[in-house]
């Protein structure tokens, strides 16, 4: 099960990581502009914490886990990117934009949690 969990992890990780710099990383016209509608409903600091979030999750995700230290940290870092991407697929949703991808990933990261709970404990 735990090469499972760090498959799922790695994968992830690597989804929200990537996000979440490119966040962190472009002007909030840049991502805009780029066809990420969603944006526009919020202002330049929110997109920049929504990056953050995403970024510092990812790490959650593999960091604890990989050193052994706090690993309850890895599956509360899948929970919290749960509970991010179901406010992505609400977003989507209020916008009429497609929610699938947030919502793929909020399963997955579900799945990571739950997983990383049954290893972890």
């Amino acid at each position: 099960m735990t090469v499972i969990l760090w498959i799922i992890n790695a994968l992830l990780a690597l989804s929200f990581f990537g996000a979440g710099v490119m966040k962190l990383s472009r002007k909030r016209d840049a991502i805009i502009s780029s066809g990420m509608g969603w944006a526009n409903d919020f202002s330049s600091t929110s997109v920049k914490l929504i990056g953050l979030a995403e970024a510092l999750g990812a790490l959650g995700l593999i960091l604890p886990l990989a050193t052994g230290i706090a690993s309850i940290l890895t599956p509360i870092a899948a929970g919290c990117l749960t509970v991010l991407m179901l406010g992505a697929v609400v977003v989507h949703i209020r916008r009429h934009e497609p929610a699938t991808p947030a919502l793929v990933l909020a399963l997955v990261a579900l799945v990571s949690a739950v997983l990383g709970f049954l290893v972890v404990l």
